[in-house]
């Protein structure tokens, strides 16, 4: 059975982590797998939105510290071998944060260590009731990976990152939530159904809108506010000229729902 589980159907890909036992912990071939899958749906121009979510009672544990420190990483390889290795999964959660797709985290149950930092990365994030979220890191004598000490900052600002990683105290769903890191809350066995809702309501607007718009998000956190409203300016008026723009209006003015193709 596969480490990670890949659908893709009706714009939507969704990629389920596979190893229950472990609470979907990163061991095993769930790295490679995962690396291809999201691979695969950054490339696939038919998948509009891509959903993360685990097996069973968890969503991901983070690393399998039963394979050793770091979840197996280290071992009696050079240091620099190491680096790389890891830099590679790594790109999982830059995929996740920069694909032209919107990705949504789907947090079933306990989201720690790199796992969270999976979370992080997607766009939007929804969880069951049940769920629990901890940085883990420092109780694991490591310093973090897969992008969380980037993402959360900016997620749910400097001084509650700084809290949430220094003191690494694992917290519910309902203060997920308070704090702005999940969207809404829902009952363990209404969370796909409801994902599922924003998914296909997502993956029916117009394909160049919802992609200039991530870009428009993602250039933010780098850009001064003039060089954003230049790319703001640039992609919206490009969108203007699309048959998607078009038909909008037309739609809107018609009183039904728009047919988006694309261009």
């Amino acid at each position: 059975m596969p480490d990670v589980l890949y659908e893709a159907k009706d714009g939507i890909a969704t990629l389920t982590l596979n190893r229950p036992d472990r609470l979907n912990a990163m061991g095993g071939e769930m790295l490679p797998e995962a690396l291809d899958a999201i691979e695969r749906t950054a490339a696939d121009d038919d998948v509009k939105v891509l959903v993360l979510t685990g097996a069973g009672r968890g969503f991901c544990a983070g690393g399998d510290l039963s394979e050793g420190a770091g979840g197996g990483f280290g071992g009696d390889r050079p240091i620099d071998t190491q680096v790389r290795e890891l830099r590679t999964w790594m790109r999982t959660s830059q995929l996740l944060h920069e694909m032209p797709k919107v990705t949504i985290a789907a947090v079933n149950g306990a989201c720690a260590g790199a796992g969270f930092s999976w979370a992080c990365a997607c766009d939007l994030r929804f969880a069951a009731e049940g769920a629990k979220f901890s940085t883990a890191f420092l109780n694991a004598g490591l310093t973090g990976d897969f992008g969380g000490t980037w993402t959360l900052p900016r997620l749910v600002g400097p001084a509650k990152a700084r809290e949430l990683y220094l003191l690494s105290a694992p917290f519910p769903a309902a203060e997920a939530h308070r704090i702005g890191l999940v969207s809404e809350v829902l009952p363990k066995e209404g969370l796909m159904t409801r994902v599922n809702e924003i998914a296909a309501q997502l993956a029916g607007r117009a394909p160049i809108a919802l992609r200039g718009i991530k870009q428009n998000l993602n250039d933010s956190l780098r850009l001064s506010f003039s060089e954003a409203l230049d790319r703001e300016a640039e992609r919206h008026q490009r969108a203007c000229q699309t048959e998607d723009a078009t038909e909008a209006a037309r739609a809107f003015i018609e009183k039904r729902a728009p047919h988006f193709i694309g261009r």
